[in-house]
């Protein structure tokens, strides 16, 4: 597998700042963002991203409705949903509005890795059969010429 592209999401600089150096020695391409709109305006430049974690606690725009803004504007990146302060009730809203996953902070970096992998491969599947898909119909519609 190709290694994974991410955005790390949170107020807090040196969190992201070092997380990213350990990321990026892990062979794990990594953007920062200090800022929910930050994150945004980066998504935008950034199209072929494959996972974003984004912390819950931000001033201004929180996570939740960053996730739901990421959502719509790019619904195959994966979001890996990041906090200090969670509960149970936060984990499962930000599941249900399309979250991959859920983490608190401190966090064990292997697992972290896993789960940021694990993330990026779903990504990937869903875009395969998304490209299945349009073969299929482009072939059923046109013929395999149309197609190459």
């Amino acid at each position: 597998m190709a290694a994974p592209f991410i955005m790390l999401v949170d107020d807090e600089v040196s969190f992201v700042e070092t997380t990213a150096k350990r990321l990026v020695k892990r062979n794990i391409k990594t953007i920062m963002a200090f800022s929910a709109e930050e994150a945004l305006k980066k998504l935008k430049e950034n199209q072929d991203l494959d996972v974003i974690v984004l912390d819950i606690k931000m001033p201004g725009m929180d996570g939740i409705d960053a996730l739901k803004e990421i959502k719509t504007v790019a619904p195959l990146v994966e979001v890996i949903m990041l906090t200090g302060h969670a509960t149970i009730e936060l984990a499962i809203d930000a599941m249900k509005l399309g979250a991959h996953d859920f983490l608190m902070k401190p966090f064990d970096m292997k697992e972290f890795v896993l789960k940021i992998q694990e993330a990026a491969e779903k990504k990937k599947q869903q875009e395969e059969k998304i490209q299945k898909a349009f073969k299929e119909e482009t072939l059923s519609k046109y013929g395999p010429f149309y197609y190459t």
